[in-house]
């Protein structure tokens, strides 16, 4: 790829390629394995990372209401769907920025500056948020989530149901199902095991598994006695997992925020799961992932 259009990074274990439009990690290798860990975006999904924001999931009717004016906001926000604009490239690391232009405040009438930052360290993957709101009178209020897709089977000789999660903690809770695109109303019980959730294509059948409140706030995705990803993360409240059926992917996906419930109408600002950002103030969060 042209070195304008994106950079390749990383370390004597990782490799990592990201672009410039949608500020997407689009590529991570195991050098020491011989394998890739990132999904290649086929025709099931053509999507690696994206980034979600500043919205998760989806509006009622794609439309956001501020100050009584509608906005058309698609799913996930139009930030996955922009250039970004380089800050800093390293060997090991690269820093790329948006902030609110013509086209974004046309769908989203709020000032922001989003940076977003990868490095790779120790073996690790880390990749870090910084949501800023530069508006001297207004709050920004918005959400943002991570959408790394994982292969899945984690070796191509290995069945996809011989493939566990394990989290940092017991995961009791009752799980939240999207319907219509908008978040159910309704609980289900977990098919979490304690700390485990055994893995099938199964769970995905009715969209996402979300966990509202996790427990955890990292998680092991392997083969039991065999490799796998251990991910992290902090700032984040909650926790997506999807694929499609039939596709060879697994995301593992920490959000603030989530699909509008199915009830909710009104102000954007007031839309539950956003984060509200007085003048000057700023957002943080960060995830890692690394092969275990």
């Amino acid at each position: 790829m042209n070195h304008d259009v994106s950079h390749s990074f990383g370390d004597t274990r990782l490799r990592a390629t990201v672009n410039v439009h949608g500020a997407e990690l689009c590529a991570l290798r195991d050098e020491v394995a011989g394998c890739d860990l990132l999904w290649d975006a086929g025709p099931a999904w053509k999507r690696h990372s994206p980034v979600l924001f500043p919205i998760v999931g989806r509006l009622d009717n794609d439309t956001a209401m501020f100050d009584g004016r509608p906005y058309r906001i698609t799913q996930h926000g139009f930030a996955r769907d922009m250039d970004f604009r380089w800050i800093e490239r390293n060997a090991d690391s690269c820093v790329l920025e948006l902030s609110d232009n013509d086209r974004t405040r046309a769908l989203f009438p709020s000032a922001f500056r989003l940076k977003i930052g990868y490095r790779i360290a120790n073996g690790g993957l880390t990749v870090t948020y910084r949501v800023i709101n530069p508006d001297p009178t207004r709050t920004l209020s918005a959400s943002l989530g991570a959408h790394p897709a994982f292969v899945w089977p984690l070796r191509p000789d290995v069945a996809k149901t011989d493939h566990v999660i394990e989290f940092d903690h017991p995961e009791p809770e009752k799980v939240r199902r999207i319907s219509g695109g908008l978040l159910s109303p309704d609980l289900f019980p977990t098919p979490i095991r304690g700390r485990e959730l055994p893995l099938s294509e199964d769970l995905f059948t009715a969209d996402a598994l979300i966990l509202d409140h996790p427990a955890s706030h990292g998680l092991t995705y392997r083969i039991p006695g065999g490799p796998g990803l251990r991910v992290t993360w902090k700032g984040f409240r909650q926790l997506g997992l999807w694929m499609k059926p039939g596709a060879d992917f697994l995301c593992i996906e920490p959000w603030y925020g989530m699909t509008s419930p199915q009830d909710f109408s009104g102000e954007f600002a007031k839309k539950p799961g956003l984060f509200h950002l007085p003048p000057g103030q700023e957002w943080h969060a960060e995830w890692s992932v690394a092969p275990v």
